[in-house]
């Protein structure tokens, strides 16, 4: 179920990964509800178009929760940290779209161990509707043996537990 990250030394320039997810009327709401954002360009379709709007958008906020799958378990992976992100929107994301989120390895930084990632997000028509940076510092290799032990473990109580019925 888990991947172990990649450390520092694991990761090389260029290397890439990514997630897609088509944006759903209850990913917006619930994100509403998370956030208690409840602007009527998210939630009202009559006031959306009436700012000039084609329909309802998602929040800012999503195209950068969508890298956290990215960076959390693919790139550098499981046992990274981000420690900061600069993000860029340039065109809004309509309930339907499907957005396609990467994150690239654009550096390396020796003295700190830590890795930048140039961040993108398109729509399913190529278009660009964010772009950013991350710095992120990978799983060391001593926490990532410990982390190897820990999802063992996760996994074996996972495949031990009986089905829910």
């Amino acid at each position: 179920m888990y991947t172990l990250g990649k450390t520092f030394r694991e990761l090389t320039i260029g290397e890439q990964a990514g997630h897609s997810k088509t944006i759903a009327e209850t990913d917006v709401y619930n994100f509403a509800g998370i956030t208690g954002d409840f602007n009527p360009v998210h939630v009202d379709e009559v006031f959306a178009h009436s700012f000039g709007l084609q329909g309802r958008i998602a929040h800012a906020g999503i195209a950068p929760a969508m890298i956290a799958p990215v960076i959390g378990m693919k790139l550098p992976g499981v046992g990274s940290m981000v420690l900061s992100m600069e993000i860029g929107f340039h065109a809004p994301i309509y309930i339907g779209d499907t957005i396609f989120a990467k994150a690239e390895v654009s550096a390396k930084f020796a003295d700190t161990r830590q890795v930048e990632l140039t961040l993108s997000w398109h729509n399913q028509r190529g278009e660009l509707v964010s772009d950013g940076k991350a710095v992120v510092l990978p799983p060391k290799a001593a926490s990532k043996k410990r982390l190897a032990e820990r999802l063992r473990s996760l996994d074996n109580t996972e495949t031990a537990q009986e089905p829910r019925v």
